[in-house]
Protein backbone atom coordinates (compact mmCIF):
# COMPACT_ATOMS: atom_id res chain seq x y z
CA UNK A 1 0.00 0.00 0.00
CA UNK A 2 2.38 2.68 0.69
CA UNK A 3 5.18 1.02 -1.45
CA UNK A 4 8.03 2.75 -3.40
CA UNK A 5 6.71 1.99 -6.68
CA UNK A 6 3.32 3.55 -6.01
CA UNK A 7 5.21 6.99 -4.84
CA UNK A 8 7.22 6.32 -8.27
CA UNK A 9 3.75 6.15 -9.96
CA UNK A 10 2.78 9.65 -8.14
CA UNK A 11 5.75 11.64 -9.32
CA UNK A 12 4.94 10.28 -12.81
CA UNK A 13 1.56 11.57 -12.96
CA UNK A 14 2.75 15.06 -11.73
CA UNK A 15 5.49 15.20 -14.17
CA UNK A 16 2.79 14.78 -16.76
CA UNK A 17 0.91 17.46 -14.75
CA UNK A 18 3.74 19.84 -15.17
CA UNK A 19 5.34 19.63 -12.11
CA UNK A 20 9.19 20.47 -13.26
CA UNK A 21 11.05 21.30 -9.82
CA UNK A 22 13.11 18.31 -8.93
CA UNK A 23 13.60 18.86 -5.57
CA UNK A 24 9.90 19.23 -4.78
CA UNK A 25 9.10 15.81 -7.00
CA UNK A 26 11.89 14.10 -4.90
CA UNK A 27 10.47 15.19 -1.38
CA UNK A 28 7.82 13.76 -2.37
CA UNK A 29 8.68 10.52 -3.86
CA UNK A 30 10.30 10.07 -0.42
CA UNK A 31 7.64 11.62 1.98
CA UNK A 32 5.82 9.24 3.80
CA UNK A 33 2.16 10.81 2.88
CA UNK A 34 0.66 7.61 4.62
CA UNK A 35 1.34 8.96 7.89
CA UNK A 36 -0.74 12.26 7.84
CA UNK A 37 -3.78 9.98 7.03
CA UNK A 38 -6.00 7.66 8.53
CA UNK A 39 -4.74 4.38 9.09
CA UNK A 40 -8.04 2.69 7.27
CA UNK A 41 -7.56 4.90 4.06
CA UNK A 42 -3.40 4.13 3.68
CA UNK A 43 -4.16 2.09 0.54
CA UNK A 44 -5.26 5.22 -0.69
CA UNK A 45 -2.03 7.58 0.60
CA UNK A 46 -0.52 7.88 -2.50
CA UNK A 47 -2.92 8.36 -5.25
CA UNK A 48 -3.20 12.02 -6.70
CA UNK A 49 -6.20 13.10 -5.09
CA UNK A 50 -7.60 14.86 -1.65
CA UNK A 51 -8.56 12.71 1.40
CA UNK A 52 -10.67 13.48 4.70
CA UNK A 53 -8.55 13.97 7.84
CA UNK A 54 -11.55 14.60 10.20
CA UNK A 55 -12.57 18.06 11.38
CA UNK A 56 -14.34 18.83 7.93
CA UNK A 57 -10.84 19.07 6.64
CA UNK A 58 -8.81 17.15 3.83
CA UNK A 59 -5.24 16.40 3.18
CA UNK A 60 -4.37 18.24 -0.27
CA UNK A 61 -4.20 16.34 -3.44
CA UNK A 62 -0.28 15.88 -4.35
CA UNK A 63 -0.33 17.90 -7.29
CA UNK A 64 -1.93 20.96 -5.77
CA UNK A 65 1.07 20.54 -3.01
CA UNK A 66 3.74 20.46 -5.15
CA UNK A 67 2.30 22.91 -7.70
CA UNK A 68 1.79 25.37 -4.59
CA UNK A 69 5.60 24.43 -3.37
CA UNK A 70 7.12 24.93 -6.70
CA UNK A 71 5.67 28.70 -6.72
CA UNK A 72 6.52 28.89 -3.05
CA UNK A 73 9.98 27.97 -4.35
CA UNK A 74 10.41 30.19 -7.52
CA UNK A 75 12.75 29.37 -10.39
CA UNK A 76 16.04 30.53 -9.02
CA UNK A 77 17.86 27.29 -6.13
CA UNK A 78 19.83 30.62 -5.11
CA UNK A 79 17.02 32.14 -4.40
CA UNK A 80 15.13 30.24 -1.95
CA UNK A 81 13.28 31.55 0.25
CA UNK A 82 14.92 31.19 4.12
CA UNK A 83 11.82 31.55 5.99
CA UNK A 84 7.95 30.50 5.00
CA UNK A 85 4.77 30.83 7.36
CA UNK A 86 2.23 28.39 6.88
CA UNK A 87 -1.72 30.01 7.47
CA UNK A 88 -3.66 26.11 7.69
CA UNK A 89 -1.15 23.05 8.99
CA UNK A 90 -3.98 20.58 8.83
CA UNK A 91 -2.34 17.27 8.18
CA UNK A 92 0.81 18.70 8.52
CA UNK A 93 1.81 17.22 5.09
CA UNK A 94 2.58 20.50 3.03
CA UNK A 95 4.20 21.70 6.06
CA UNK A 96 6.50 18.53 5.87
CA UNK A 97 7.21 18.82 2.29
CA UNK A 98 8.10 22.45 2.06
CA UNK A 99 10.09 22.12 5.72
CA UNK A 100 12.37 19.80 4.18
CA UNK A 101 13.01 22.90 1.23
CA UNK A 102 13.57 25.74 3.14
CA UNK A 103 15.83 26.38 6.41
CA UNK A 104 12.50 28.27 8.79
CA UNK A 105 9.39 26.94 8.40
CA UNK A 106 6.68 28.57 10.51
CA UNK A 107 2.61 27.21 10.73
CA UNK A 108 -0.64 28.08 12.22
CA UNK A 109 -3.56 26.01 12.53
CA UNK A 110 -7.30 26.77 14.05
CA UNK A 111 -8.24 23.24 14.97
CA UNK A 112 -6.45 22.26 18.01
CA UNK A 113 -6.58 18.26 17.48
CA UNK A 114 -5.32 18.81 14.00
CA UNK A 115 -2.62 20.98 15.30
CA UNK A 116 -1.73 18.35 18.20
CA UNK A 117 -2.16 15.50 15.55
CA UNK A 118 0.74 17.85 13.31
CA UNK A 119 3.22 18.50 15.80
CA UNK A 120 3.60 14.46 16.60
CA UNK A 121 4.01 13.86 13.21
CA UNK A 122 6.48 16.50 12.37
CA UNK A 123 8.19 15.60 15.57
CA UNK A 124 8.65 11.88 14.93
CA UNK A 125 10.02 13.14 11.58
CA UNK A 126 12.53 15.16 13.12
CA UNK A 127 11.72 18.02 10.92
CA UNK A 128 13.66 20.49 13.77
CA UNK A 129 13.44 23.18 11.91
CA UNK A 130 9.79 23.42 12.10
CA UNK A 131 7.93 25.72 14.55
CA UNK A 132 3.27 24.99 14.49
CA UNK A 133 0.85 27.17 16.40
CA UNK A 134 -2.76 26.70 17.62
CA UNK A 135 -3.94 30.15 16.15
CA UNK A 136 -6.63 31.88 14.07
CA UNK A 137 -4.66 31.93 10.81
CA UNK A 138 -6.19 35.14 10.05
CA UNK A 139 -3.72 37.44 11.07
CA UNK A 140 -0.40 35.11 10.37
CA UNK A 141 2.31 35.25 13.04
CA UNK A 142 3.52 38.42 12.97
CA UNK A 143 5.94 38.16 15.77
CA UNK A 144 8.47 36.19 13.23
CA UNK A 145 7.87 37.70 10.40
CA UNK A 146 8.14 39.43 8.13
CA UNK A 147 8.36 36.08 5.84
CA UNK A 148 9.66 35.32 2.19
CA UNK A 149 6.85 33.33 1.24
CA UNK A 150 3.57 32.63 3.00
CA UNK A 151 1.41 29.46 1.90
CA UNK A 152 -2.21 29.93 2.64
CA UNK A 153 -4.26 25.99 2.54
CA UNK A 154 -7.82 27.03 2.92
CA UNK A 155 -9.83 29.47 1.02
CA UNK A 156 -10.76 33.04 1.83
CA UNK A 157 -13.56 35.51 -0.02
CA UNK A 158 -10.76 38.01 0.30
CA UNK A 159 -6.75 37.87 0.97
CA UNK A 160 -6.41 38.84 4.62
CA UNK A 161 -4.38 42.07 4.60
CA UNK A 162 -2.10 41.25 7.52
CA UNK A 163 -0.58 37.96 6.11
CA UNK A 164 0.18 41.05 3.12
CA UNK A 165 2.17 42.79 5.23
CA UNK A 166 4.16 40.24 6.89
CA UNK A 167 5.88 39.59 3.10
CA UNK A 168 9.10 41.16 2.68
CA UNK A 169 9.32 42.97 -0.48
CA UNK A 170 10.13 40.20 -2.73
CA UNK A 171 8.06 38.04 -1.22
CA UNK A 172 5.20 35.82 -2.95
CA UNK A 173 1.91 34.83 -0.71
CA UNK A 174 0.66 31.78 -2.50
CA UNK A 175 -3.53 31.70 -1.49
CA UNK A 176 -6.79 30.47 -2.65
CA UNK A 177 -9.43 32.58 -3.13
CA UNK A 178 -12.99 32.47 -3.43
CA UNK A 179 -16.30 30.33 -1.88
CA UNK A 180 -16.37 26.90 -1.43
CA UNK A 181 -18.00 25.14 -4.19
CA UNK A 182 -17.66 27.98 -6.67
CA UNK A 183 -14.52 28.46 -8.98
CA UNK A 184 -11.73 29.38 -6.70
CA UNK A 185 -8.58 31.36 -8.04
CA UNK A 186 -5.06 30.06 -7.13
CA UNK A 187 -3.14 33.28 -6.89
CA UNK A 188 0.79 33.98 -6.54
CA UNK A 189 0.86 38.12 -4.89
CA UNK A 190 3.93 39.42 -4.83
CA UNK A 191 5.22 42.25 -2.84
CA UNK A 192 7.52 45.06 -4.39
CA UNK A 193 8.09 48.10 -3.28
CA UNK A 194 5.41 49.96 -5.17
CA UNK A 195 2.62 47.43 -3.69
CA UNK A 196 1.20 44.32 -4.85
CA UNK A 197 1.84 42.27 -8.27
CA UNK A 198 -1.06 39.58 -8.51
CA UNK A 199 -0.78 36.28 -11.03
CA UNK A 200 -3.43 33.28 -11.59
CA UNK A 201 -2.36 29.85 -11.50
CA UNK A 202 -4.89 27.27 -11.51
CA UNK A 203 -8.21 27.23 -10.76
CA UNK A 204 -8.76 25.08 -7.34
CA UNK A 205 -11.49 23.76 -4.99
CA UNK A 206 -9.95 24.36 -0.81
CA UNK A 207 -12.10 24.40 2.65
CA UNK A 208 -13.46 27.97 3.16
CA UNK A 209 -11.05 29.64 5.56
CA UNK A 210 -12.58 30.21 8.85
CA UNK A 211 -11.71 32.85 11.76
CA UNK A 212 -11.27 31.86 15.26
CA UNK A 213 -9.52 28.61 17.41
CA UNK A 214 -11.09 26.00 18.10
Amino acid sequence: MTSQRRRDELVRRLREKGVSNESVLSVIRTMPRHLFIDEAMANRAYEDCALPIGHGQTISQPYTVARMTETILGSDPLQYPKKVLEVGTGSGYQAAVLAMLVPQFYSVERILGLHERAQAILRGLRLSNVRLKHSDGSWGWAAHGPYDAIIVTAAPEEVPQPLLEQLVIGGRLVIPVGNMGEAQRLLCITRTADGFEKKELDLVSFVPFLKGRV
